[in-house]
């Protein structure tokens, strides 16, 4: 069936026309029946012994009297059985089951739960004004407490969903509704500033804008009736591409700023662009100590949200409100994206499909075992192994640790040096364990290592410096990285950076090529001295793993706004020409680097449309379209050690490598 792309024929999907179809996250419409892409999802096997009805359209009243529509799926039985609860702003009918993500709500209840999918407040069926994370907290209370009510209900409820249906699971368990029992959350943040909307400062521009106007900004519109703003929103979805360039973001044309029912929260997320009181009401960080409730986390190496999974997972374990909270949360990081979860049938990018079903994500089956231990009390072994499953790619295999960062971890630092010129792969950049000294000897020998060192760069002294010119308007482009929501409409994933890294915009700092295979797991932090010619600035660091061949393939990436180096909350000016240290938070990842590879850092100022590039004029985010070049100077001398620390794992810490996610 062939999917129209017009208003009427989105207005169409939302008007109860019994089609099960609904709203990709960051993708396009996609139709949940037989005869599309991922037609071979869902699997049919594995169902439960109940028998499954279905009633639509069932109302539960909020504190205020706004009514919520849900569709709940009961399984035939005498006996009273907990309720599986999905709070969901893309569609109640799609139930996040494609792109090869859940198994579907029948599926659950055949295993006899009531499963209750409610559209949240303003969105599809349900009454209200939405705003984006501003009700969920009371209105999960509330919808949990109804749930626990429900015929055949035992009292219990657990919740399970990916991305903003992991918010409204966080931000409901931050409530601490008394029938929650557990939560299973994938592909979600633990705070919707840092690590959500922004990054160290920068505006995830490649996330935000496309996501608001596909899929929460539209569906809100249509659930209100405004054909309008649904119908420029459908445009300009047409050429997402072109209006990434447009600035200031405060004007943004298709979100209509004269009008402010129609997308509020993009605009507020324009104008709040520090950690203030706006973002800290929604965070989940600043509040582990009310979470009750166990927690099962599904997330992968290049999601928008890892670092934040991780965050929550070890803020649960170490602050959690109860001892079964604190005692039993798990996290399973897989080689995924944020929509690509390993499956032939999932939107993965190609290098990551390559890995096979090794990578599958088991989110469907531990989570039924989730539930069954917490919600129904059978003793499966769900807690009893490990608290960290995760996947390291490069070997390709799984492994299991009890804590984050693994037990072991010794950081190794890997100090930058050139002779000057680290200017693009072509250059004279190199990656050395040996601190710079500035003796001709061994930062010589350095050069002499790199790859494409030369008589003239082995003869040199480290020369301590290497410059470049950033200019907002011809930025770095983005290939890959850790943005949403899907690699086929943002920058996602593994890919090639040779060709990029031939921009003399970017410094490229390579070792020589390993005698020995390299694990490295964890959070990876680059210290960078550096200085700037303009009032402010952003510094981007990328890890990236070089084969024999040449290919470089990214894994982690971060970014770091100059004025925020101290403090997201209150950014302080640079001043034009002075050194400042700064830490560049490169994100998580698990990689095994294998002999004759070589380990590689990229510095630069930018990564669009990853993140929104840097104006370098100082003046307040988003308000003007005004931008300058800047002369950009990396220190990397004895009294100026920039490096790259690497989480590296001894051979054998990791423990046994298994082929698949451990059941227990």
């Amino acid at each position: 069936m062939a999917v129209g792309t017009g208003v009427g024929a989105v207005m169409q999907r939302f008007s109860g026309n019994g089609l099960a179809c609904g709203l990709l996250l960051g993708a396009t419409f996609v139709m949940a029946n037989p005869g599309t892409a991922f037609a071979a999802w869902p699997p049919a096997g594995g169902r439960g012994e109940c028998m499954v009805t279905k009633t639509s359209d069932v109302s539960a009243k909020m504190r205020d009297g706004v009514m919520l529509k849900a569709d709940i799926y009961r399984p035939q039985t005498k006996e009273k059985v907990p309720v599986i609860l999905m709070r969901t702003q893309y569609g109640k009918a799609a139930a996040q089951i494609e792109p090869a993500r859940f198994q579907t709500p029948d599926w659950f209840a055949s295993h006899c739960y009531i499963v209750v999918i409610q559209d949240i407040r303003g969105q599809g069926a349900s009454g209200g004004t939405f705003y984006e994370y501003a009700n969920d907290r009371n209105d999960g209370y509330d919808t949990v407490e109804w749930a626990a009510k429900l015929p055949g209900s035992n009292g219990k409820v657990g919740m399970y969903g990916s991305s903003y249906v992991g918010a409204t699971q966080w931000l409901a368990a931050t409530g601490a509704p008394p029938s929650l029992k557990a939560i299973v959350p994938s592909n979600t943040a633990s705070d919707y500033y840092d690590g959500w909307t922004y990054e160290d400062g920068a505006f995830r521009l490649a996330f935000i804008e496309p996501w608001m106007a596909e899929t929460i900004g539209l569906t809100a519109a249509i659930n209100r009736g405004d054909k309008d703003a649904a119908a420029k929103m459908v445009e300009a979805n047409k050429n997402m591409a072109q209006w990434s360039l447009f600035q200031p973001y405060d004007k943004v044309p298709f979100f209509q700023p004269d009008k402010p029912e129609v997308a509020p929260y993009f605009f507020d997320a324009i104008k709040h662009s520090t950690d203030d009181a706006y973002w800290q009401a929604f965070s989940i960080k600043r509040r582990y100590d009310k979470v009750q409730v166990p927690v099962l986390a599904f997330d992968g190496w290049y999601d928008a949200f890892i670092n934040g999974s991780l965050e929550n997972f070890n803020g649960v374990k170490e602050k959690g409100a109860t001892d079964i909270a604190r005692n039993n949360s798990r996290i399973v990081i897989g080689p995924w994206e944020h929509l690509g979860w390993g499956r032939p049938e999932s939107m993965v990018s190609p290098r990551l499909h390559a890995i096979g079903a090794v990578a599958n994500s088991p989110v469907n089956d531990l989570s039924l075992a989730w539930f069954d231990h917490f919600l129904k009390g059978k003793a499966n072994q769900i807690t009893s192994g490990s608290r960290v499953t995760y996947f390291t790619m490069g070997e390709d295999k799984w492994h299991v640790s009890k804590d984050w960062p693994l037990a072991g971890t010794k950081p190794q630092n890997w100090y930058l040096a050139s002779g000057g010129h680290a200017n693009s792969s072509f250059g004279d950049g190199v990656l050395t364990d040996t601190p710079p000294r500035g003796d001709a000897q061994t930062q010589g020998q350095a050069h002499a290592d790199n790859e494409f060192g030369s008589a003239v760069a082995a003869a040199k002294a480290d020369a301590g410096t290497d410059t470049f010119v950033y200019d907002p308007s011809n930025p770095v482009p983005s290939v890959g990285g850790h943005s949403c929501c899907s690699w086929t409409t943002g920058p996602q994933g593994q890919f090639d950076q040779s060709a990029i890294e031939q921009r003399p915009d970017i410094l490229v700092y390579s070792s020589a090529p390993l005698k020995d295979a390299m694990e490295v797991t964890g959070q990876i932090t680059v210290t960078l001295y550096a200085k700037t010619s303009a009032p402010d600035t952003d510094f981007t660091a990328k890890l990236v793993d070089v084969f024999p061949d040449g290919t470089a393939i990214n894994l982690a990436n971060g970014i770091q706004k100059a004025s925020y180096r101290e403090s997201l909350s209150n950014p302080t000016p640079v001043v034009p020409g002075q050194i400042y240290q700064y830490k560049i938070h490169v994100w998580p990842t698990s990689n095994l680097f294998k002999p004759g590879h070589r380990i590689r850092l990229e510095i630069s100022s930018s990564d669009f449309p990853q993140f929104a590039p840097n104006s370098n004029t100082g003046e307040k985010f988003g308000t003007s379209a005004k931008w300058q070049k800047a002369t950009q100077t990396i220190l990397h001398d004895a009294a100026h050690p920039s490096a790259v620390i690497l989480p590296m794992i001894p051979a054998g810490a990791a423990g046994p490598a298994l082929d698949a996610v451990p059941s227990d």
